[in-house]
C-alpha cells in the first residue's frame, strides 16, 4: 500500500487544498480547490479583510472545486455587510455544481448580490 504524503498544495483525496485571498485593488475575493467547514478557519482573514472594503467586491470562484454550505453563508455575510456600506457583491466563474449549490440556498435572490453568468463557449 501506498501512502501519498500531504504537502501544501493537494489534501487527501488528490484535490486542491482550500485556498482563499483578497486583493484591495480592485477588491477581489478569489476562492480554489475544495471549501468545506474544516477549512473555514483558514478562509477568515481574506474574508476579514474584504468585510472592511468600501467598494464593489468580487467573488472569484472560477477555480473553486467543491463548496459546501458554510462558504455560500460566509459568502452572504460579506453580501449583508457590503450592503451596509451601498456596495455590491458580484459573483463570477462559478462552476455548474457551485452554481447550483448558490441557487439551492438562494445567494443568487439577495439584495446587493450579482451572479455573473458563465460564458457559452462555442
Amino acid at each position: 500500500m501506498f501512502i501519498r504524503p500531504l504537502d501544501s498544495q493537494t489534501g487527501p483525496s488528490g484535490s486542491l487544498l482550500a485556498i482563499v485571498s483578497f486583493d484591495d485593488s480592485p477588491p477581489v475575493l478569489r476562492c480554489s480547490g475544495d471549501e468545506v467547514r474544516a477549512t473555514q478557519a483558514r478562509r477568515r482573514r481574506a474574508f476579514s479583510r474584504a468585510l472592511v472594503s468600501r467598494a464593489d467586491v468580487t467573488v472569484d470562484l472560477t477555480d473553486l472545486a467543491f463548496a459546501d454550505t458554510s462558504l455560500m453563508l460566509d459568502i452572504a455575510m460579506l453580501a449583508r455587510r457590503l450592503r451596509s456600506s451601498r456596495a455590491e457583491l458580484r459573483v463570477r466563474g462559478a462552476q455548474p455544481q457551485v452554481r447550483q449549490l448558490i441557487e439551492h440556498v438562494g445567494l443568487h435572490r439577495l439584495h446587493g448580490v450579482r451572479v455573473e453568468p458563465l460564458p457559452v463557449l462555442a
